[in-house]
């Protein structure tokens, strides 16, 4: 199961990064280029504990639909989203949050597992693995933006 690990230093208040990560605005910003929507669950706003999301997006090509759930929840410090339909066999996202003297230290752990047994391997080798890891890091490129600038976060988070 292919991992990708992301660490990110942000210069803003730990409270401001976590909220942003878990913006359902924010992320339909960070993936524009995929036309990415929440069309189920908790389509805007922030996501908590408990609740899900199903995002329809357009990777290689076609659409896909994907599911998940926050599982744990542990603000402003942690939480994890996991895969319950998609086109995964399965994922868990680790968020972890930690502050000192007013930066934040954002890592991502992201493990995933791609259908289909040995040519899902391949297309993780091949593809699918640095394609995941630009997605993560255009995430953060766009937290970091916003969360470094009072006006734009102001603009997403309530």
């Amino acid at each position: 199961m292919p991992r990708i690990v992301l660490n990110t230093v942000i210069h803003a208040p730990i409270e401001v990064v976590f909220d942003l990560s878990r913006s359902i605005d924010l992320h339909k910003i960070s993936t524009a280029h995929t036309n990415e929507e929440a069309i189920a669950g908790t389509t805007s706003g922030l996501i908590g504990m408990g609740e899900s999301v199903t995002w329809r997006a357009k990777h290689f090509g076609l659409w896909q639909k994907l599911t998940s759930e926050i599982t744990a929840f542990d603000p402003p410090r942690y939480f994890t989203d996991e895969m319950k339909e998609g086109a995964f066999k399965g994922f868990r996202h680790e968020h972890l949050f930690e502050e000192k003297g007013g930066t934040t230290y954002m890592t991502d752990i992201f493990d995933y597992q791609s259908p289909y047994g040995i040519f899902g391997r391949m297309a993780d080798n091949l593809f699918l693995e640095k394609y995941m890891r630009r997605l993560l890091e255009e995430r953060n490129r766009i937290i970091t933006e916003f969360a470094e600038d009072e006006s734009k976060y102001r603009r997403v988070l309530p």
